[in-house]
């Protein structure tokens, strides 16, 4: 009897420390450099497609970030065009391998500041001052956000939309995304990639992770009620967040419509 619970406990933690393995993906290395010059670039960020998990390169340009053969790494850097990689058995074998990203030419556009004149006089002055009224607002009873203002004179319509078919009006902005939308979670639990988003206005990574057009991104904004101006100017971890917050209004109004 003895015998058999041993034998029991040790197949108990062969199979645990398998299943540990399995759910844990391996850590690879390599380094980012610039291809122009060989010299290591630092704070490029590092996201693999596959399961949504975040790296960045320091001051070597080494970095370390968990993957299995097949997995594709994006690699995102500020003035360099964006690479996608993929992972492969020699990389897994033969450990460190290097990352060469290309510089890109960069013109910067002449930005014209008009600047207020005050005349000191609160009356006249009240009247020149632009107000940016697009603030975000609630309707009690409904869990939908909706955003105000004279950049989205459709808002009215949207919310009446919403209100009277909630569940269709959102099953038509995800219900054909399943897979891309199923990584919402992901993006937001991981540190790296919150802070990579947090200073990135381009969408690129988004683009990447939810295989989607960037055309794609702004109409799931544009039918969850947000405005064309915090479309533009929001960072992308703004936009990240606006999306799951609607894509978990969906998800509530569709169980309910089951």
């Amino acid at each position: 009897m003895k015998h058999l619970l041993v034998l029991i406990f040790l197949l108990t933690s062969v199979c645990a420390i398998s299943q540990e393995s399995i759910v844990t993906p391996p850590l690879i290395k390599g380094k980012v450099l610039n291809d122009a010059t060989d010299q290591p670039l630092e704070n490029v960020n590092i996201v693999n497609l596959n399961s949504v998990v975040g790296a960045t390169s320091n001051a070597e340009g080494d970095f370390e970030i968990r993957a299995v053969v097949n997995d594709t790494l994006y690699f995102s850097y500020l003035g360099f065009k964006s690479i996608r990689v993929r992972v492969t058995n020699d990389w897994l074998k033969f450990g460190d391998i290097k990352i060469k990203m290309t510089e890109l030419g960069i013109a910067l556009e002449e930005v014209v500041v008009r600047p207020i004149q005050l005349t000191g006089y609160v009356e006249v002055d009240a009247k020149t001052i632009p107000i940016y009224d697009n603030y975000r607002y609630r309707i009690s009873g409904v869990g939908s956000g909706y955003e105000g203002g004279n950049q989205q004179p459709g808002a009215v319509t949207k919310v009446l939309s919403a209100i009277f078919n909630p569940a269709d009006f959102l099953y038509n902005v995800f219900g054909k995304r399943p897979t891309q939308m199923r990584k919402l979670r992901k993006m937001k639990e991981d540190d790296e990639i919150r802070n990579l988003l947090q200073s990135k206005f381009d969408r690129e990574t988004l683009m990447a992770v939810l295989q989607l057009e960037k055309v794609d991104i702004d109409e799931i904004l544009n039918n969850c009620n947000y405005s064309k101006d915090f479309i533009r100017t929001a960072n992308d971890l703004q936009i990240l967040d606006a999306i799951n917050e609607c894509y978990e209004e969906y998800k509530v109004l569709n169980r309910k419509k089951k």
